[in-house]
């Protein structure tokens, strides 16, 4: 049997790296070039240690997923207690108590009307739950015909086929899988701008693509309030209730993507909170767990479970390891911190720091434009960046933030100081400061 590889001096280090270039296929990139990655061997609150003594401050909260910090004490000691007894029993035929815990604390936080749970893997996988769960429902209903969705441009909502389907599809990730993916129906992204006025023009094209599809369409699928991954786009949240609007009027489902926006990223609860909103079906993850593993879930109203059940009898989707144990107690204290936060007062104490930190960028030649809303901070660029040329440096600067695309941003834990952002402010300033040059 092989011994486990432990990290103890510098020579190990760097065999590991080299192991981890041989071996591992990261997401998004190349095994014919691979790029050095950066070894973990502790992370605390903010601070990832790395196995060369380096502390790094990080402002991504892994993939905006660790809101409450790295290693929290009562999310730890939750998974421990829940090791002793099980982490995972199947899901068919059997049932548990921190799962029957989670999905109660999920509908009394969730909109009002939002009153089933379906636990999944991954948010890419809660996306294809909901949408197989609009096409069973119309198909329940009598209309088999729907099983389109639309969408807008400059969305993401996740890497799996279906998800993969409703992204963008000319300027998202997954153009080059065209010819496999299902034709949905595209509309052009929100007119950004938080407070900017309703576009009727916008509200009109949702309107025309309905009036002619919607014998079609299943659902219309979107990200309330920010476009994440496909452009950090804000947008009012006042369109939600318009769309909702026409939504109903032409028996379109309404789906909300709150994987990247739910549990408090905005300032809310939720997203669609913005607008006191409630969609038929909604998508969680990320932040679920605290980031400590992985889990996802969609939200639906009775409309749609019942709709579905009292017909066919049985929604046909079933991952093995849906209603993980471990993963459910990692989130129940997650939501129980959640709970006991002032979560606006919070957040807002979060957005205020990060326009600070952020604002000297705009000065920068290279940047078009600084925007905050909530725990998100981003500086757009004016031209793409090379991950491998700005990653060592923001590295070297002390921070780990991960850009992509023209975009410089930060999804901080939610136990982020003033002098945590500061220093990410400042790091992101040096760095564009020399890429300016």
């Amino acid at each position: 049997m092989t011994a486990p590889i432990q990290t103890t001096n510098k020579d190990q280090h760097s065999e590991l790296v080299e192991l981890d270039k041989q071996l591992l296929w990261h997401p998004y990139t190349s095994m014919s070039t691979p790029i050095a990655h950066y070894l973990v061997e502790k992370a605390q609150g903010m601070q990832i240690q790395l196995a060369d003594g380096r502390q790094l401050i990080d402002g991504t909260a892994s993939w905006w997923s660790v809101i409450h910090g790295y290693n929290h004490p009562k999310i730890s000691q939750a998974m421990k207690a829940q090791i002793d007894n099980f982490s995972h029993v199947m899901f068919g035929g059997l049932t548990h108590k921190p799962a029957i815990e989670l999905g109660q604390k999920l509908i009394d936080l969730s909109p009002d009307g939002l009153e089933r749970v379906f636990f999944s893997d991954s948010g890419s996988v809660s996306v294809e739950v909901a949408l197989k769960m609009a096409i069973q429902y119309w198909h329940t209903q009598g209309k088999p015909n729907k099983q389109k969705f639309a969408t807008p441009k400059s969305g993401y909502h996740g890497d799996t086929f279906a998800a993969m389907s409703v992204c963008d599809p000319v300027n998202g990730m997954h153009g080059l899988f065209n010819q496999a993916l299902t034709p949905q129906y595209f509309v052009s992204p929100p007119p950004t701008g938080l407070e900017s006025e309703v576009d009727q023009s916008y509200l009109d094209e949702i309107r025309t693509l309905f009036s002619q599809s919607s014998e079609q369409i299943a659902g219309f699928i979107l990200e309330p309030v920010v476009q994440n991954a496909g452009g950090m786009r804000f947008y009012n949240p006042a369109y939600l209730t318009e769309i909702q609007a026409i939504c109903e009027e032409f028996d379109v489902l309404f789906i909300l993507d709150e994987i990247a926006t739910g549990f408090g990223r905005t300032g809310k609860m939720f997203a669609c909170n913005h607008a006191n909103v409630s969609p038929d079906i909604m998508c969680i993850g990320k932040a679920l767990t605290g980031g400590n593993c992985s889990l996802a879930a969609t939200l639906t109203n009775d409309k749609v479970a019942l709709g579905i059940s009292d017909n066919d009898g049985v929604f046909m989707h079933g991952p093995t390891f849906m209603g993980n144990a471990l993963a459910c107690s990692a989130a129940n204290a997650s939501l129980e911190l959640l709970i006991e936060y002032d979560l606006e007062a919070l957040i807002g104490n979060v957005e205020n720091n990060l326009v600070s930190a952020l604002e000297p960028c705009r000065a920068l030649s290279n940047v078009a434009d600084v925007r905050c809303l909530g725990a998100i901070g981003v500086v757009e660029l004016k031209e793409a960046v090379d991950q491998k040329v700005i990653q060592p440096m923001l590295v070297d600067e002390g921070v780990w933030v991960r850009p992509f695309g023209k975009l410089v941003y930060l999804m901080p834990p939610f136990v982020a100081e003033k002098t945590d952002l500061d220093k990410l402010g400042s790091a992101i300033f040096n760095v564009l400061s020399k890429l300016n040059k």
